[in-house]
Formats: structure tokens, sequence, C-alpha cells
């Protein structure tokens, strides 16, 4: 059976101030998803000086795709993250910051592409699976803890998935991986805060006294930092954010709001603001990215953001009623 976590939860202002509350930067990955990974050194860097000023404690760099299902020519080199263009990013020195990547189930040919931990930069690789793909999810995640790397469990479109299937899938995860996270991700932007109160609290008890809980949440109905905050309160310790939002459509948790939010003073702000006024404000010229009533639409509908983002690249983003009328079809 799991077992419930002893620690208690209060709503009081210093419940944002526990040492175990790590902060995972995104950015670069779940950015990426906006211009096929296609971000220039410069621009990685710099978010990767900022998250290491600010205090953050990982920063993802990308995917571990496979380069026999994405094309080189067609996609940048953070859906690979190959170990040259990693060490490109931080240099010679020691990082002091860990480095994580992503390994989508099916899209990763990851024991050759994941290289043993001596080997590489990364510290944490994040396996990321719907729930009919949990068998290959556990294979992966003992892969990847085989070769010395910290696991998560990113278990995508939660709202789509029954209460039962769910438990199951939480179960096999724990019993047969090390696995050092479990995740819950809103992927659609769909659900609130009742929600995932609920849903960390399930997953608290999955993950038992060894194991954390973390958070993504997609801003679909602006409801990405306070789903965040309400994930802290619940017991989540493992915080995704992205700088100013970007991400896939409506985007992330900003970081800059949640390091304000956090009163652990380890957390400096001024850095990510600083990034964000030299290369956010003009990237958002040409990727287009937060909240917009389209995506609002497909969240509230618990609909994947795919059409939303295929109507704003459209020649008629305004044409509102029409898109969500077509939804409603």
């Amino acid at each position: 059976m799991p077992r419930e976590r002893k620690e208690g939860m209060h709503r009081d202002s210093w419940v944002t101030y526990r040492p175990s509350i790590k902060v995972l930067d995104c950015t670069i990955r779940d950015g990426g998803l906006m211009n096929n990974h296609r971000f220039d050194l410069d621009f990685v860097r710099a978010c990767y000086r900022a998250c290491c000023a600010a205090g953050v404690d990982y920063m993802e760099l990308g995917y571990k795709a496979d380069k026999a299902l994405y094309s080189v020519n067609e996609y940048g080199p953070w859906k690979f993250c190959d170990e040259d263009d990693l060490r490109r990013v931080i240099g010679d020195e020691p990082p002091p910051i860990k480095l994580s990547a992503m390994a989508d189930v099916g899209r990763t040919d990851y024991r050759r592409d994941i290289l043993p931990k001596e080997q590489s930069v990364l510290d944490c690789i994040r396996v990321a699976c719907y729930i009919h793909q949990i068998p290959a999810a556990i294979d992966m995640i003992n892969d990847a803890a085989s070769k010395g790397y910290e696991t998560t469990l990113n278990l995508m479109a939660l709202s789509t998935v029954s209460e039962s299937e769910l438990r199951t899938a939480l179960a096999e995860v724990v019993e047969n991986t090390p696995v050092n996270v479990l995740y819950v991700v809103d992927s659609f932007g769909s659900l609130y805060s009742e929600q995932i109160r609920d849903y960390v609290k399930l997953f608290l008890r999955y993950a038992g006294e060894n194991r954390d809980v973390g958070i993504h949440a997609h801003n679909n109905m602006q409801l990405a930092y306070a789903n965040t905050i309400e994930a802290i309160i619940a017991g989540a310790n493992r915080l995704d954010v992205t700088i100013h939002g970007l991400g896939r459509g409506a985007g992330n948790c900003p970081t800059e709001l949640l390091l304000m939010f956090l009163k652990n003073p380890k957390f400096k702000v001024r850095p990510v603001l600083e990034c964000i006024e030299r290369y956010f404000f003009e990237l958002q010229r040409s990727i287009p990215w937060g909240y917009s009533i389209p995506y609002a639409i497909t969240g509230a509908l618990n609909q994947h953001p795919r059409d939303a983002i295929a109507w704003m690249e459209g020649d008629r983003p305004n044409a509102i009623v029409e898109f969500y009328d077509r939804m409603l079809e």
C-alpha cells in the first residue's frame, strides 16, 4: 500500500521556505517546441547563466530525441542534446546547477543516445510518457538509473486518465523503478487548483518518504502560476518553470514569478529579469507565446493545444468565435 507522507502542510507564508523545494527551469526544452529547438548558442548561454545566478536548482536544456525520427536539418541542437553542444553552453567550469534532458517514450534511442553519467554533463533524465506507455517508461527509467542519473516520471495528459489507471501506473512505477520524482503534468492547461491539490496528494501517497512529487503546469487558462503555488502548499517539492513563461502555446509558469514568491534567500530574481529585458521581449516578436483565447478554449475543453497552435499560425487567428464553434463540433 502507498504510504502517506508524514510532513504536515500549513497555509502559512513560511510554507514557501522549504529547503526541500527545488526549481527546474525548462525554458530551452519547453520553449524549443515553439521554434523546433533552434535557439542560438548565445541565447541558450544567457538563459543558463541567468539560471545559475538566480540560484535555480536544475536547468533542462532540451530533449534526447532519436535522429532517425527527427531530422537534424529540420530541428536545432536542443532537440538532441549532444554532449558537444551541451559543453558549448556550460564552458569549462563545473556547472553550479544540475542539468537535465527529457526523453520521450517512443522518440528516444535511449540505450544508444543516453550515455553513462560519467561521460555526460547531464545529471537527470526526465522520462515523459502517456499512460499507455508506462511499461516502456519503466524500462527507460531503469536504464537511465543504471547509468547513474537521477530520474523522473513525467506522466503527461493526466486530465484524460482515469483514477484507476493512474493508481495502477503509479504503483507499477514505484514498485519497479528507483525513480526519484513523480511529476503531475497538466499538459493541456485544463486543471483547476482543486484538481492539482488532489493529484499532488495522490502522487505523494505513492512517492512515500524517498521520492519527491513535482508539478509542470501550462498556462492555457492563466492558472499555471496559481496551480504551481497550490502544488507547493499540497506538498510538491519539484517545480517546473520557464523564463517569461516561454513554452508551447500558452506557455508555462514563469520563472520570475515563482522566484519572487518563494522565500528562500538563495533565489535571486534580478538575473532572470536582466535576461528577459535583453533577450525575451525581442524574441516574442518572432515567436509568439502566452495566453490567448484559442489556447484558453482548448484548455477549457480539455483538448490538446495542437488545434489552437495551428489556428494561431493561420491567416485568421482572431476569428475566435469560429474557432470555438469548430472545437465544439
